[in-house]
């Protein structure tokens, strides 16, 4: 088992992300007694959570937290592990049970991965918005659902590297080469900003990829699904027939799989879509 994670574990996390977002007044990204996070919020309105994938951090939300903030929506980007699927997700359920008031839980790639199985038995996740995300079943992994369907071509893309294992050995983790990284991760955004997300691109596990998921929120949870038709990470198929399955509610934009950073518009949009749904009670 997981040991507990504390209160001081999670408020550092969230305090790098917001320092990593660049977003002023950072602390107000912080939950205090369990009260709503970054900005005032309108009255009744969920706080909006956003969880980043492998390959990338929480400044990859940074046009998406921005359009939020400026309508008074309460946001938070927790800075996710990508260590394994079982300990990510406990993770993001300790941050998910600080906030007080209903949640719409958003995630891109690996990410989604992770809120299936952190929002399940939680009462105040109300919406699960994937950003060109996966939407596993219970038993199956994000590789397991990115080689169902032809067209990835992140497997050429990666290298390897070896991190010391707390308990002696060694695991792997997996980087987009820098040379490829704009044309697997981001093709379409301007090249300096493709080449400052290269640099702080952060490493996942082999591990938490292969990790089956052993919850699915998603069954119980209403979805909504953003297609990224030109993601050459996760095929844009294996997501149209993802979102299917989930029964989400789903819109298609011409985006690679940093959509979030290439489109922060439509993005935003469909979450807000979730939002409006929680608010109304449909």
């Amino acid at each position: 088992m997981n040991p507990p994670i504390s209160r001081r574990t999670v408020t550092a996390s969230l305090l790098a992300g917001a320092a990593a977002l660049g977003t002023a007044g950072a602390a107000q990204a912080l939950p205090a007694a369990g009260r709503p996070a970054t900005g005032h919020g309108r009255p009744g309105a969920p706080t909006i959570v956003l969880i980043h994938g492998a390959f990338a951090d929480g400044s990859s939300w940074r046009g998406v937290v921005q359009r939020l903030l400026r309508q008074g929506h309460r946001v938070l980007v927790p800075a996710l592990p990508l260590r394994g699927l079982a300990g990510d997700a406990a993770y993001i359920r300790s941050v998910l049970e600080s906030v007080s008031g209903p949640v719409v839980l958003v995630g891109h790639s690996y990410g989604g991965a992770v809120i299936s199985q952190a929002a399940a038995g939680l009462p105040q996740v109300r919406a699960l918005v994937y950003v060109a995300a996966f939407v596993p079943e219970i038993g199956e992994s994000a590789l397991q659902l990115t080689d169902r369907f032809p067209g990835s071509t992140l497997g050429q893309a990666t290298v390897t590297q070896h991190y010391p294992l707390p308990g002696g050995g060694r695991g792997e983790e997996l980087v987009i080469r820098k040379d490829l990284f704009r044309n697997q991760f981001a093709a379409g955004v301007p090249v300096p900003t493709a080449q400052v997300m290269a640099a702080g691109q952060r490493p996942i596990t082999l591990a938490a990829l292969q990790e089956p998921a052993t919850a699915a929120a998603w069954k119980t949870i209403p979805s909504w699904y953003l297609v990224a038709t030109e993601d050459r990470n996760i095929p844009p198929a294996a997501e149209r027939w993802m979102a299917e399955r989930a029964h989400a509610r789903t819109v298609s934009v011409r985006a690679p799989h940093a959509v979030s950073v290439s489109d922060p518009g439509p993005v935003t949009d469909l979450i807000l879509r979730a939002v409006r749904s929680v608010r109304s009670g449909h």
